[in-house]
């Protein structure tokens, strides 16, 4: 697995002061994993993290864990893990699924393509339907698509909510395809290396302003990071997206995909997609 170990000077750690919750208005009262939001997006949380688990995930896809748990070789297991989601969802059949020739078409926007059309455009209709996967999951509300979400009856609001509805117009299961890949990805970390609690994980921005930010000045910081973020595992690709580097101990039950597990998937280098909140971070000037 890519990424440092939990030691790493220059990055936040627990000080003396109340670590900042994760604010009301940040958040929704229910979600779908085994903590509330106001845990799981809490700086405490990224301090100090335990497994988060979807509902009912694990429990209804047992048979393909255990063919998985059989597997010692990763890339194995990899092919193992496509070929029985592709199986579950009827992915090469989509007939079976239920979907006829007008419907299928929008039963191929797999997970595959989601994550692929984040690569491309975080602000369009894939993008929406993963901030809006992680919004119904794990409670945590977005707070930008193409401009700042703010207020729940104003346009950019609307607009998120209709990209996303669109993207998930007429597809097959697809936030569910994203509960197996999620819980596969967790499944691959316990696996390859289990002792391990955080990655060390790096962001290039162009303005400080673009983050908000819950407490401190300068170089370190506690910010309000949007529901789901790209970070690369690499400080020197980080750089190329700016004139900032922002670093944060990310923990792994907070990173829902990354270019390890399937090798050209995501299009960035060291490319992890991660779970938001509230998180420490610094911020070095290039």
């Amino acid at each position: 697995m890519s990424g440092t170990s939990d030691a790493a000077a220059g990055v936040c750690c627990t000080c003396d002061k109340p670590a900042p919750t994760l604010p009301a208005w940040a958040r929704l009262p229910i979600n779908r994993c085994n903590l509330p939001a106001v845990i799981l997006g809490s700086v405490t949380f990224q301090q100090h993290p335990t497994a988060l688990f979807l509902d009912g995930v694990a429990e209804l896809h047992a048979s393909l864990f255990a063919l998985l748990d059989e597997e010692d070789d990763p890339p194995r297991r990899a092919r193992l893990f496509t070929e029985g989601l592709a199986a579950h969802f009827c992915l090469d059949r989509l007939e079976e699924a239920g979907l006829d020739a007008m419907s299928g078409k929008r039963g191929r926007a797999d997970w595959r393509r989601i994550l692929r059309g984040w690569s491309f455009d975080a602000d369009g209709r894939e993008g929406a339907v993963l901030k809006g996967w992680v919004e119904s999951r794990f409670g945590l509300l977005p707070r930008f698509h193409g401009e700042p979400l703010r207020d729940f009856d104003g346009p950019a609001w609307h607009r998120y909510e209709e990209m996303r509805a669109a993207g998930l117009y007429g597809t097959n299961a697809l936030e569910a395809q994203l509960d197996l890949l999620y819980t596969w990805c967790q499944y691959e970390f316990r696996r390859q290396s289990p002792e391990r609690s955080h990655l060390l994980l790096y962001r290039g921005i162009n303005r400080l302003a673009e983050h908000e930010v819950l407490a401190g000045t300068g170089r370190r910081q506690t910010v309000l990071f949007n529901n789901l973020v790209s970070f690369t595992a690499s400080r020197e690709r980080a750089g190329e997206f700016g004139d900032f580097i922002v670093t944060a101990r990310v923990p792994v039950a907070k990173v829902f995909f990354h270019c390890g597990l399937m090798p050209g998937v995501l299009q960035g280098e060291g490319e992890h997609l991660v779970i938001g909140g509230a998180y420490e971070i610094t911020v070095d000037t290039l």
